[in-house]
């Protein structure tokens, strides 16, 4: 028996003993604990392997489902267009313009995707250069000035600088960064609701850009899941809102590129807060990038 025990624990522990001689008790001791040990890897890997596979079907379904809306929505009026019942121009024309919204909600879809792809596959490139994080914000503002008109939302910077604040990261993909989580913030907002950007300083060489609004919040139990892809807190109510369902996914790939971090906070009926971190320029140009 002592034989085979020590058959079996050399064949499987070669690599964390300097002993391959079970001599005592205190060595089967250790055999046993090893094998436990093993055992509770084993079963931690399996557990992640099922939780991949979860993931994996999930994303499936998800993906096919929001393919399948435009898909169905452009076939539906072109099929009823290639029938020749229609012949008033104005109907015609009305249903073009859906049939190309269809097309435009499959091109987000598309284009998102393909840059999520690229920066899981290190293709995507940053393009690092200083810049102030002032006027990128005043861009976003004046983008979204319409969408805030029309959500009746007030968007404000929360304390005025009179200095510019240069940053080192990729201008375009921060501004994309901030552009999606204010526009998320406007969508889901609340009647005369207001979304707020801040900016804290956190440390010697970094800030912290700070979203935040008094909507209708997010519960705890969808926040860990918030930045994958497609997942959506409540499904039926956000595809109307459109979009590719990938803005926050894309969000977290573009500050993990950056090697900073993103963080999010809500409380239902109370709002929201996403903030993310970026690299102070410590000597900058006077001339903006």
């Amino acid at each position: 028996m002592r034989n085979r025990i020590r058959e079996l624990y050399n064949s499987i522990f070669t690599s964390t003993t300097s002993t391959s001689i079970l001599k005592t008790n205190q060595d089967i001791d250790l055999l046993m604990r090893n094998l436990k040990k093993l055992n509770s890897d084993k079963n931690l890997q399996i557990e992640d392997l099922k939780n991949q596979e979860n993931f994996r079907k999930e994303f499936i379904g998800n993906i096919a489902h929001e393919l399948k809306t435009p898909l169905f929505t452009i076939q539906g009026f072109i099929l009823t267009l290639l029938d020749g019942g229609v012949t008033d121009q104005k109907i015609i024309k009305k249903y073009l313009k859906k049939t190309l919204n269809g097309v435009d909600r499959l091109t987000y879809i598309v284009n998102d995707l393909d840059l999520i792809t690229k920066f899981e596959s290190g293709i995507a490139k940053l393009d690092i250069r200083q810049f102030n994080i002032l006027s990128t914000i005043n861009e976003v503002f004046e983008m979204l000035e319409v969408q805030t008109d029309k959500n009746n939302i007030t968007l404000t910077l929360k304390k005025k600088f009179e200095e510019p604040i240069y940053v080192l990261a990729d201008e375009e993909r921060i501004q994309q960064v901030i552009l999606n989580l204010v526009m998320n913030s406007i969508k889901y907002g609340v009647n005369r609701g207001i979304t707020e950007i801040g900016i804290d300083f956190i440390e010697q060489n970094k800030i912290l850009i700070r979203i935040s609004d008094n909507g209708k919040g997010i519960d705890k139990k969808h926040l860990p899941r918030l930045f994958e892809r497609f997942y959506r807190v409540e499904s039926a109510r956000n595809r109307k809102q459109g979009g590719s369902g990938l803005g926050l996914s894309i969000v977290k790939h573009i500050i993990d590129a950056h090697n900073e971090k993103i963080f999010v906070e809500s409380e239902p009926n109370v709002g929201s807060e996403f903030s993310f971190s970026l690299t102070l320029v410590e000597s900058p140009n006077l001339v903006e990038a």
